[in-house]
């Protein structure tokens, strides 16, 4: 590649002179190509350790005038083709012109302003693909590529200097980090490491500090151990590669390939040394930080942030932060943790002024909302550049809010004082309540489906005012009392200032009346609600009637739904609760329903309308808990992991005994789950619902603890998993709310608890008093941190879980070990995973659906089954073998999706693997038949089947087949036809039923063989023997087998062709007279033809284009007869040509034509080229002759050595250990050194 011209002083140290003329010089490094000695090994170590260019280019050309001393770089190469082109180019273009100035000055700038001009042509032409990366960027990544024989499609995202520690020993390095695999390599003294990991195999990543390493990253797979270490910034390079653990993780879990985020904002000029993929992981990054703080949409984008100052009128002061600015948003966030947090929906905003600087204030930011609230922000850096952002944005904002959405709800929701602002018409006419202002707030095509309008609670609490409720109604109203202060200081709706005063409030319990409307604020949901008019009235309407899976599942769920609650004691509750559960599923069907939303969803219906409650659920499944809900409710298997390493941080006298008792696992997952709703009385789970929806799941975490702790004594005491749960289960049942105002639930398991003696109450606000004083110093940051780790964990045994299901699917009779079948597993699954993030458009890169039964989850196709069966088969086959992979493909695909299955897979491999001579011959035999022979190889296989279907003796065949269902065939195209319909779970049954039912199959149930389905199986066993020790004696003994099964067909051509004569397509004359001739004179099929004939010189130099002898050759050694020793006859290389065997079969089946024999073998013989209009007149020659499997079978018997080869034993062990080092050598780049292996 070309480079901008650099000075370089000393041009000849560790450089070696390859050309030179007067105006520049190419060179090649020292210890490059070939030798190199001493000097080279010590120029190879330095350009490991030290990071010279030269490290990836071991081709340069200078650029020198006679006189001066100083060398100016123009271009360097990773190849000796490369640099060449570039030097040509040069003597080509520009020594003419060169010689042309006087001036030396004026040469090396006239070199320089051409080279610069060729770089800045080329950087044009790749500008429009977005392909930013920096120049010593692109030079690793090529590196990377040539060094571990990765394809184009794996893109580096960054390089670091490391150590990596193998034994005791660092080796000094350069650590590769790309988007599907860590790569490791050095070079030390002629001592090479190179190592690669793929990230989704990756069970534990950490950075750690011991005695032994100082500061180090551990990298664990199932197999080894890696340390890392000696980092320039240890925490970038952590931090990078956790990002990219976790996306192979989410690649495992649903199989999300990791795209580039073509949304995310360009810089104006590149950063010099950052890829554009290592950008965009960190916007990534930033973006789910910049959500999860201020809990905005999923598809919210960050554009970016700057510090500054926000005045706060109720305390008078300027707190320092940071202001955050996206499409949709601005937010802040002080500096101190809890001084205050703000969120402005740009829909809300009015004015936004830059107001006069001052020393007091300088350069001041005025953003004022429709709700008559005014922000202050100062000290912001660059204000111009930010108004005109704001500017931007607010110009994209839809102008006309939708009808009924956003009126109504703000008027009343965001003003300060909400009696002073009337409710437009369209909101006036829905049942509102005044102290919900969220309660009339439906949309108006919401109206249309009957849904809930407000909370379940209001209508099944009865009417009697809080006054009447004594000290509690008292204590409820001071409650309220106490928030309409709040909201007049701070604001009320989206635009509050959050401040540790609100998080107060919250642990003080919030008010029943306005408990909807900030749960609604809290969590997010609010905002999703207000973007999105009628979307829930939509999917009501859309999912209403229809029936899946998820829907069987919640009607059976629907009354198991708080039945101790009124509101769901009757249809309208009932209802309410199915519309949202349904219209959920409906959104997304990834997670459809788990059990326990409908709990959690109950409890939303009572403080919320439908739609509130839905949006609710929303926020809850996609943001709050992530991956809770899906079908193996991982994220609550993450967030149990995280609870025991809590317990062992804060309670480790307790923990080694929950472990021995196991009663965590039993225990976290209702509670997490739920909520805590499930296992406490509801007005007590209520409030720490309250909690949650304000701080996030820590506040589940820390009363788990808290919970834990106050049992300690009696958990310690207890002697196994049933009493240590009923010590939990009855301290549960006793937390109480004695501030209820809601008339008290029975719960459920308060019978199965009561004991003896009265146990002891817990008040709720105690509990959580004391959670927030022992384990408050749990952080957000610090929990996201520790369920990466332990995602890690619950993915990993998760697949492995899937292995062990998946190989006990397996029959036993498949002859593989358990050891092999998952070593298989691994490979075929790593094949998979190949194809999701580098072969876009396969078949295999669509979407795996992790809701499909474990064994249909990873399949292949044809392609990448081909590179498998090259690594994997015993029968190598050379050139041959991706032509034998896709029959055995066409075989295994039994129901024509042109994927297959792990267990398909297995059963072809177990077929040439196991079982007898007769069991491997068979598998060899049948694919060499339809469906596995592809009409393209031989076309006339077609006609050999019609000719079948009319042979009487066939008919027969059929029709007895027909009645016992014995044919593979006749079963192949039934399940074929089975294909064409949406597969159910009962057709996988039946498919593996019937699969059983093969392996009984006799060696009568083959159909017949016709000739040119026989010549590509002798082909393949020709190709077969190519490689083996006894190649020569095993060439003559299927020369001689082949010849006299030829001749067995021939005798049976004569019984079987009389009675199929009439059915033919007019064609008696050309194939009756042949047929009774070499039955008299076998003789000729074993002369060769005499040299002199021309017409065999014709057949041979048709097909072949070779010297007629060849033919001649292999007929001798077809023949048997021993003219001439077998050894001298076939020790030509040609022989093994793949199309030799055609050659065999120009001899023998031209023997068998009497007329034209010279068209005729030119037709057979070109069949292995099936040039389609000739075949097909020659399909029409020979179609009477044909041999059954019996026949081959009894032949092949005859020969020991053939009998030896195909009994003997092959360590499929060994092949597997291959295969995962070639796994991926699969380069697509010819100039690559790899590009061999996988041959």
């Amino acid at each position: 590649m070309w480079l901008g011209p650099e000075e370089v002083l000393v041009a000849n140290a560790l450089w070696v002179t390859e050309r030179a003329n007067p105006f520049f010089v190419l060179q090649r490094r020292r210890g490059h190509g070939k030798g190199g000695g001493l000097t080279g090994l010590l120029v190879g170590t330095l350009d490991v350790v030290l990071d010279s260019s030269a490290r990836v280019a071991p081709y340069r050309i200078l650029h020198q005038t006679q006189d001066s001393q100083v060398y100016w770089t123009v271009a360097c190469g990773s190849s000796r083709k490369e640099i060449t082109k570039h030097w040509e180019w040069l003597e080509n273009n520009l020594l003419q012109t060169l010689s042309i100035f006087d001036n030396e000055e004026d040469i090396t700038t006239f070199v320089k302003g051409k080279i610069h001009g060729i770089i800045a042509e080329e950087n044009k032409n790749l500008q429009p693909q977005g392909d930013e990366d920096p120049g010593k960027f692109k030079e690793a990544e090529l590196k990377m590529r040539k060094q571990f024989g990765m394809p184009e499609g794996e893109k580096l995202v960054n390089y670091y200097s490391c150590s990596y520690w193998k034994g005791r020993v660092p080796r000094q390095g350069w650590l590769y980090l790309t988007v599907n695999h860590l790569c490791f390599y050095s070079f030390l003294l002629g001592k090479e490491v190179s190592l690669v990991v793929q990230w989704v195999d990756v069970t534990r990543l950490e950075k750690n500090a011991t005695l032994l390493f100082p500061e180090s990253i551990r990298v664990d797979t199932r197999d080894q151990e890696l340390f890392f270490s000696m980092f320039l910034n240890i925490g970038e390079t952590f931090k990078l590669m956790e990002q990219l653990a976790n996306l192979a993780m989410r690649q495992l879990l649903d199989s999300e390939g990791f795209l580039e985020d073509k949304a995310l904002p360009r810089p104006t000029r590149p950063h010099r040394h950052i890829s554009a993929l290592k950008r965009d992981l960190d916007a990534r990054a930033k973006n789910e930080c910049y959500r999860a703080t201020f809990r905005l949409p999923r598809d919210e984008r960050l554009d970016g942030h700057t510090s500054c100052t926000l005045w706060t009128p109720f305390n008078k002061l300027h707190i320092p932060g940071q202001m955050f600015i996206s499409s949709n948003y601005i937010c802040f966030a002080s500096k101190e943790e809890d001084a205050c947090h703000l969120i402005i929906p740009l829909r809300e905003v009015t004015i936004v002024e830059k107001a006069d600087s001052s020393s007091v204030l300088p350069s001041p930011l005025s953003i004022s909302t429709k709700s008559k609230m005014t922000f202050l922000f100062a000290n912001l850096k660059d204000r111009d550049f930010l108004v005109q952002r704001i500017s931007d944005f607010l110009q994209k904002m839809p102008s006309k809010q939708p009808e009924g959405s956003s009126g109504g709800r703000k008027a009343n929701t965001v003003d300060p004082a909400p009696e002073r602002s009337a409710a437009p018409p369209e909101a006036s006419d829905q049942p509102a309540s005044p102290s919900t202002p969220l309660g009339g707030c439906q949309s108006s095509s919401a109206q249309e489906a009957p849904t809930a309008s407000q909370g379940l609670l209001k209508l099944f609490q009865g009417n009697s005012p809080v006054e009447d409720l004594g000290a509690k109604g008292a204590k409820e109203k001071m409650k309220e009392e106490s928030w309409n202060i709040h909201f007049f200081e701070y604001g009320r709706g989206v635009c509050m200032y959050r401040t540790a005063r609100t998080r107060e409030l919250v642990l003080k319990g919030i008010p029943e009346s306005l408990r909807g409307e900030l749960w609604l604020l809290f969590s997010g949901a609010w905002n999703e609600m207000v973007t999105h008019p009628g979307y829930y009235a939509e999917l009501v309407e859309k999912s209403t009637g229809k029936y899946s899976l998820a829907t069987e599942e919640i009607e059976r769920d629907l009354h198991r739904s708080m039945p101790e609650h009124p509101a769901f004691q009757n249809e309208l509750g009932i209802a309410a609760l199915r519309r949202v559960l349904t219209a959920y599923a409906f959104r997304n069907p990834t997670i459809g329903y788990c059990q326990a939303m409908n709990i959690v969803t109950s409890v939303l219906l009572l403080y919320g309308s439908e739609e509130e409650a839905f949006w609710l659920l929303v926020a809850l499944c996609e943001r709050m808990l992530p991956d809770y809900y899906n079908t193996r409710v991982v994220g609550a298997l993450v967030d149990q992991g995280i609870f025991e390493e809590l317990t062992r941080d804060f309670l480790p006298q307790l923990s080694e005994k929950m472990q021995d008792l196991g009663v965590i696992s039993s225990i976290s997952l209702s509670w997490f789950l739920t909520l805590f709703l499930s296992v406490m009385p509801f007005e007590s789970a209520v409030v720490i619902v309250d909690c949650f929806f304000y701080e996030g799941i820590k506040v589940i975490l820390q009363v788990a603890l808290a919970i834990l702790d106050a049992n300690m004594e009696q958990l310690l005491g207890c002697s196994d998993e049933g009493e240590a749960m009923t010590v939990l289960g009855r301290y549960l049942d006793n937390v109480v709310n004695k501030q209820s105002v809601s008339p008290p639930i029975p719960h459920l398991h308060a019978l199965l608890t009561s004991g003896d003696d009265p146990p002891t109450e817990v008040d709720i606000f105690d509990l959580l008093k004391v959670s927030y004083e022992k384990f408050s110093s749990l952080r957000a940051e610090d929990i996201e941190q520790m369920r990466f780790k332990q995602r890690l964990k619950v993915i990993q045994s998760l697949e492995d879980t899937a292995k062990r299901s998946v190989v006990r699917a397996i029959p036993g009779d498949i002859g593989f070990s358990i050891e092999e079948l998952e070593d298989l597993y691994v490979v075929f699954k790593a094949k998979h995973l190949a194809s999701q993030y580098w072969g876009g458009s396969r078949p295999t890169a669509v979407r795996r659906d992790p809701s499909l039964p474990y064994l249909e989850q990873y399949r292949i196709d044809a392609s990448q089954f081909r590179e498998l069966f090259a690594s994997l088969t015993p029968w190598a086959c050379g050139a041959h073998t991706p032509v034998l992979a896709g029959r055995m493909f066409r075989l295994l695909d039994e129901n024509k999706d042109s994927l297959i299955n792990f267990k398909e897979f297995v059963t072809g491999m177990s077929g040439m693997y196991h079982g007898d001579l007769t069991e491997k011959l068979k598998a060899l035999y049948k694919l060499h038949l339809p469906p596995a022979l592809s009409p393209e190889e031989a076309e006339s296989a077609l006609e050999a089947t019609h000719y079948f279907t009319e042979d009487s003796s066939s008919e027969a065949l059929r029709q007895e087949e027909q009645e016992g269902g014995g044919n593979e065939d006749i079963q192949e195209k039934r399940g074929e036809e089975k294909g064409t319909s949406p597969p159910d779970y009962r057709h996988y049954l039946r498919m593996w039923a019937k699969e059983k039912e093969v392996q009984k199959e006799t060696i009568k149930d083959l159909p017949k063989m016709n000739q040119e389905q026989f010549i590509e199986l002798c082909k393949t066993l020709y190709n077969m023997f190519s490689e083996d020790p006894m190649e020569q004696d095993l060439y003559h003994a299927i020369a001689t087998v082949a010849s006299l099964l030829l001749r067995i067909g021939e005798v049976g051509k004569k019984f079987s062709a009389q009675p199929g004569r009439k059915p033919r397509d007019g064609a008696p004359e050309e194939g009756e007279p042949p047929a009774p001739d070499p039955v008299q004179d076998p003789a000729p099929e074993l002369q060769p033809p005499a040299a002199g004939d021309p017409q065999a010189k014709a057949g041979g130099d048709t097909h072949l284009g070779k010297a007629p002898h060849e033919s001649q050759v292999v007929g001798d050694g077809g023949g048997g007869e021993g003219r001439g020793s077998p050894s001298q006859l076939l020790s030509d290389d040609e022989t093994k040509d793949d199309m030799s065997m055609s050659s065999y079969s120009v001899v023998s089946t031209g023997s068998l034509q009497c007329e034209d024999l010279a068209d005729d073998t030119v037709l057979v013989g070109a069949e292995a080229r099936s040039p389609p209009a000739p075949t097909r007149c020659g399909g029409t020659v020979d179609t009477d002759w044909c041999i059954s499997f019996e026949q081959i079978l009894a032949s092949i018997l005859t020969e020991s050595v053939l009998v030896n080869f195909f009994e003997k034993r092959v360590d499929i062990g060994l092949k597997i250990k291959d295969q995962k080092k070639v796994e991926r050598q699969f380069s697509t780049s010819s100039d690559l050194e790899q590009s061999g292996v996988s041959g």
